[in-house]
């Protein structure tokens, strides 16, 4: 049974996202949470609750701190509505940027929004292009847990901007350009796709457009 919602939350503001030395001394993986990071991780709980109301979900999270702290505040708030799962989902891990995060090094940013998002490999980590891959995966999956009867309500999944971009994109059928033409989602904000009436979904929050886009328009000569 389809669930009439597939949400998408961004993990909290983190540790890295306000300095990023902490790469230096600290794993990604292991990377929590600020103060700040725990408001907005609440506060998206509350607007899940006003979402689901007195209906059922289920949660699929990333392994990173970041992410498994985000839920587990998040659903605090979600108190009286019944939890069919929590399920600890790798593939919907953060884009992994390797050693470069290790080392400080952020000298081919520049060169990725030039040359487009999507496709530019970090040097040592992935492009979006690879975090396509392993999304793909974890969205043919989750169809098929779609199949149970008993499948909840609401389908949660705790990730990262980039992941959760890329899903929409696959989830939706983005083409490449799309994809380049909006930006990630800030720190604990959230996508809804909702289930429509022809068993198709619908993205009913609005996307953040990028100011500027980057990378190379295909033109038919």
């Amino acid at each position: 049974m389809k669930p009439k919602f597939i949400i998408l939350i961004r993990h909290g503001e983190s540790e890295g996202n306000v300095d990023k030395t902490v790469y230096s001394k600290v794993p990604d993986y292991a990377i929590y949470l600020t103060e700040n990071g725990k408001i907005q991780a609440k506060e998206a709980g509350k607007k899940l609750k006003e979402i689901i109301k007195s209906e059922s979900y289920g949660c699929y999270y990333s392994p990173y701190f970041r992410a498994r702290q985000t839920m587990d505040i998040a659903i605090k708030q979600l108190d009286g509505i019944d939890c069919k799962f929590k399920k600890e989902e790798i593939r919907i891990r953060e884009q992994e940027y390797s050693g470069k995060l290790r080392t400080g090094r952020h000298d081919d940013d520049k060169d990725r929004d030039e040359y487009g998002k999507f496709f530019y490999r970090q040097t040592g980590g992935e492009s979006p292009a690879d975090v396509w891959d392993r999304i793909s995966d974890f969205i043919g999956a989750l169809h098929r847990d779609f199949t149970k009867s008993n499948y909840p309500s609401a389908c949660l999944i705790f990730a990262h901007g980039m992941t959760n971009r890329v899903a929409i994109m696959k989830f939706l059928h983005f083409t490449v350009e799309e994809f380049e033409t909006w930006k990630n989602p800030k720190n604990g904000e959230i996508y809804i796709l909702e289930l429509q009436e022809n068993n198709k979904y619908k993205l009913i929050t609005e996307l953040p457009k990028h100011p500027k886009g980057y990378g190379y328009q295909y033109e038919l000569s």
